[in-house]
């Protein structure tokens, strides 16, 4: 398996990262419908300008993506910027700072729906960078497999806060980027075979 400084490693354009974080302590940090859809809302804004998702699972104490940083150029294009010029840490920054953006608004969000102050999240996200075929598939099927991991769920198909389904329902729109990871598949039947 071939993963990279897998707490800490830069983010660089054109790669695919496992991105999780858990909450600080022990509460729950989607505890309703509405804050799985508020997450995914924030998401999209923040950060599909920067990244196509391939997977993710959310859970009541964590989240998890499977995600591909665009190319700077679309990056810039997409938010109506010139061309710049990054050096190595300076693009770690760069496409750290929505991700940021996103844990913020969400924990603002949240700690003001439900009365509290604090840190929601762990400091930082953990991430992985995946650069070979077989680590990149069982990446994604260990994400849609968290619910049944964590018990909350005997079923893979009864978890609706995955990306799971959008594979599954290929005829359905979706943010999810499904082409890179059907290509592994000969056909749904492989896919859903793939996950058991």
């Amino acid at each position: 398996m071939e993963v990279t400084n897998p707490s800490y490693s830069n983010f660089q354009f054109e790669q695919i990262y496992h991105l999780y974080t858990r909450v600080s302590g022990n509460e729950s940090v989607f505890r309703h419908q509405k804050n799985y859809d508020y997450f995914l809302s924030q998401f999209s804004k923040y950060l599909l300008p920067y990244l196509d998702v391939f997977a993710y699972c959310l859970v009541p104490q964590r989240f998890s993506f499977l995600v591909c940083f665009k190319s700077k150029n679309e990056i810039l294009e997409n938010l109506g910027n010139d061309d710049q010029v990054f050096t190595k840490e300076e693009e770690h920054k760069f496409l750290m700072k929505p991700l940021s953006n996103l844990l913020n608004s969400y924990a603002k969000a949240y700690n003001k729906m439900y009365n509290r102050k604090g840190a929601l999240f762990m400091d930082y996200v953990r991430r992985e960078n995946i650069d070979d075929d077989e680590t990149l598939k069982n990446t994604f099927r260990e994400i849609h497999k968290i619910p049944m991991l964590n018990q909350l769920t005997t079923n893979i198909e009864d978890w609706i806060h995955s990306s799971y389904h959008a594979y599954k329902n290929p005829e359905k729109p979706t943010k999810i980027s499904r082409q890179l990871m059907m290509d592994y598949f000969d056909d749904i039947e492989d896919f859903v075979k793939f996950h058991q």
